[in-house]
């Protein structure tokens, strides 16, 4: 079944935690490439796959966050988007095997295109290229995240529907909360994100990022205003960050996390898993709740 097909028998599905934060626990030193992991060192970036796997995810994403040309280039990788993020989908199959699915990660570019410095086709095409290379390596969703502007967003889901056959996912990361208010950085309220989003052609939408995930209720809520039906993905971080010691520090325990997925199934979220600072043993936590 597609993942689509599993929302509309009302299956509240899990995806994975973090990428970023496992790497760096890995041995990923600052500066270093974390797409170039999936040639240089597979069986690590396999390993956390894997971790997902057995913590019971229903979706399994890349380590391909940072795989545009834009990114790659600042490494000198310019001329290996195609095979890093092929690799990056193969290692998540692998993993995930047929009965699960894999969310090929686009990110932000870096580029603006209110500032001038890209065109609309250049985006276009940094992210057709990425897409491809993901549906090639084993993706059957391409997952458009950490977004914060409707254009550059619009234009990664276009090349994504255009050309491949991937059910397309669309998280941003908003700031704020029920008082004030939720925008993303570059002033997008989740209302816009929907009724843009639907427009450019994503088949899901939601956030990521920036919360934690009691935070994300209240996100939830400002996208059932909106549409009361499209599917909506939640990944939380595991709190908000705080820096000790030289060390990024993420304080919401598994149970503590665990413990406000009733609230959110209930504000209406179809999809739900971890961002930064989550781990197996949160997703874990959270499986034991949706399977009540």
């Amino acid at each position: 079944m597609s993942i689509l097909d599993k929302l509309d028998n009302k299956q509240i599905l899990l995806s994975d935690g973090a990428w970023g934060t496992f790497l760096q626990a890995t041995g990923l030193k600052p500066g270093e490439c974390p797409e170039l992991w999936n040639i240089t060192h597979r069986e690590e970036v396999l390993k956390i796959a894997e971790s997902y796997v057995k913590a019971g995810s229903d979706i399994i994403e890349t380590n391909s966050f940072g795989g545009s040309i834009f990114k790659l280039s600042q490494y000198g990788l310019a001329d290996r988007v195609y095979e890093l993020n092929k690799a990056a989908a193969e290692i998540s199959r692998a993993a995930a095997g047929k009965e699960r699915h894999v969310a090929g990660s686009l990110g932000p570019t870096g580029k603006m295109l209110i500032m001038g410095d890209v065109t609309e086709e250049e985006l276009y095409s940094a992210f057709r290229e990425q897409a491809v290379a993901l549906e090639a390596g084993g993706a059957d969703i391409i997952i458009i995240e950490t977004m914060s502007a409707l254009d550059e967003t619009a234009l990664a889901v276009r090349a994504a529907k255009e050309n491949t056959a991937c059910v397309i996912i669309v998280t941003m990361t908003f700031d704020g909360d029920q008082l004030s208010g939720y925008n993303t950085m570059m002033g997008v309220s989740p209302a816009e994100m929907v009724t843009a989003m639907k427009d450019a052609g994503a088949d899901i939408v939601g956030s990521n990022c920036g919360n934690g995930i009691e935070n994300m209720i209240g996100i939830v809520k400002e996208i059932r205003k909106t549409d009361s039906n499209f599917p909506v993905m939640i990944q939380a971080n595991a709190g908000v960050p705080e820096y000790i010691d030289g060390k990024t520090v993420f304080r919401e325990s598994p149970e503590m996390m665990a413990s406000f997925v009733p609230a959110l199934i209930e504000a209406g979220a179809n999809i739900i898993g971890g961002c930064c600072g989550t781990t197996p043993e949160h997703i874990k936590e959270i499986r034991k709740v949706i399977r009540k």
